[in-house]
């Protein structure tokens, strides 16, 4: 990467940081809240008195692994890129998450492997050591969101689990 110009690389996701997806913003100015769902924007709230400002959450994805052609690199994702990647806002994921603990994990393991095209450009801030990926494109036609992936594995599970308990109600003919 020459500069502060960005590169767009064509590379292969190894593995990303499941962890901690997501972190809380007010929805009126957007600046980052505590994760307490109680808490609600300093900001907004003395300057309009408000008292009805929400939140919203936003994606951050602090550590993928990639490979292109030449290095392994560890870069940071934020909302718009990682949209392409998970295919909803973070808030429905979070949601999907909570009702399904595993969710994370799984979508980590979904794209592992996956091919893309980034554009990875420095950080802003003079301290951060990471390079951002500020667009991403799938590289497979056959590509789908994290997010229908999931889906899908949930309603085959959840068909699976009816299937099983129904032939536990239902004796087997002889």
């Amino acid at each position: 990467m020459e500069g502060d110009k960005p590169t767009t690389v064509t590379c292969t996701v190894l593995g990303m940081d499941h962890t901690n997806f997501c972190y809380r913003v007010c929805s009126v100015c957007e600046r980052t809240l505590p994760d307490n769902p109680s808490s609600l924007c300093r900001f907004c709230n003395f300057n309009s008195n408000n008292t009805s400002s929400s939140s919203n959450r936003l994606f951050r994805l602090l550590q993928i692994s990639i490979a292109t052609d030449t290095k392994v690199k560890v870069v940071i994702c934020f909302d718009r890129a990682a949209r392409v990647f998970f295919g909803c806002s973070a808030d429905d994921f979070f949601h999907f998450a909570k009702l399904h603990p595993f969710a994370a994990t799984t979508a980590s393991k979904i794209l592992q492997g996956q091919m893309f095209r980034m554009t990875l450009s420095k950080p802003k801030n003079g301290n951060a050591q990471h390079l951002r990926i500020s667009s991403v494109v799938p590289l497979s036609s056959s590509y789908r969101p994290t997010i229908e992936t999931l889906r899908e594995i949930d309603r085959k599970n959840k068909w699976t689990c009816k299937k099983s308990y129904r032939s536990l109600l239902m004796p087997a003919s002889s």
